[in-house]
């Protein structure tokens, strides 16, 4: 067993796919269920012994300054976030990676999932019955990963924490350092570079059942989960739409990001009384499309 050592949640991303509420404030901190997710996610690591937590932020990190008088959370910033994909954030905290805890901001979990020992490395996974465009996990005779795809039928994928043991920190790290430098390394998933490696990076799956991790990539899906979203956005940008449309906030469906020509989010489309609009950030304009 591995008492853990302390926990790192990864805020860095701008979550461009949850517009437009996370172009007006982290997807982290919005508030679910009554709960901020990541104080959520603060709440539930200290009930499980866990007191040393990191949050790597980048995009509006100053949004979570509060965290560190009402947590005692310590931010770590990531200033390469808008070059590289989520191994920017491993790098941010290279020094602290031990018995660690890496977690995602924006998952709910509708039960505690952490502990303050853990037998070994493992990543969270849920099944999808039939086909998913998720990363699917095949695991061997004891239950290492032996296989990763991206989309499959009927398969267990990646949904949620991991736990990486101090064996699989200094391994991951050392394959980290000699490959950071390289182009192609900056637009990867720390999971692609561990899916590269699974020969010398042993992680076990974990199982979890339907209903216990939650990750909501659009406001459509949000709504689905809570559904006090479905008439309040929460959203400035969506209230002064649905004035402009004389429509309610639930007539609002379908949002998705629309990507300018530097991959960020310029703006978004959504349905209306069947009609397609489209919204951008930077005109402060709303077109029928």
């Amino acid at each position: 067993m591995y008492k853990v050592d302390n926990a790192v949640i990864m805020a860095a991303g701008t979550s461009s796919r949850f517009a437009p509420l996370s172009h007006e404030v982290p997807k982290a901190l919005i508030t679910v269920k009554g709960e901020v997710l990541i104080e959520r996610q603060i709440r539930q690591l200290r009930e499980a012994g866990i007191d040393e937590v990191y949050v790597v932020t980048g995009y509006k990190a100053e949004a979570f300054e509060y965290l560190k008088g009402k947590h005692g959370v310590r931010l770590v910033h990531n200033p390469d976030f808008l070059k590289r994909n989520n191994n920017g954030s491993i790098w941010a905290v290279k020094d602290v990676l031990k018995n660690t805890y890496v977690c995602s901001a924006d998952n709910y979990f509708a039960e505690n999932p952490f502990e303050s020992c853990v037998d070994g490395s493992y990543y969270a996974a849920v099944y999808a019955d039939g086909h998913t465009d998720e990363w699917c996990l095949e695991e061997d005779e004891n239950g290492f990963i032996k296989r990763v795809t991206v989309g499959g039928s009927d398969a267990w994928y990646m949904l949620g924490h991991t736990f990486w043991d101090s064996e699989f920190s200094r391994e991951f790290l050392r394959i980290l350092e000699d490959e950071y430098m390289l182009p192609v390394t900056a637009g990867l998933l720390w999971e692609s570079i561990f899916s590269a490696h699974l020969d010398t990076l042993k992680m076990k799956l974990r199982k979890y059942p339907d209903g216990v991790i939650y990750e909501f990539d659009t406001l459509d899906e949000l709504r689905l989960f809570d559904e006090s979203y479905v008439k309040d956005t929460r959203s400035p940008i969506l209230k002064a739409v649905s004035r402009e449309l004389c429509c309610g906030e639930d007539e609002l469906t379908g949002l998705a990001a629309l990507k300018g020509v530097t991959n960020e989010a310029e703006g978004f489309s959504f349905f209306c009384r069947g009609e397609k609009y489209a919204y951008f950030y930077s005109e402060n304009k709303l077109r029928r499309i």
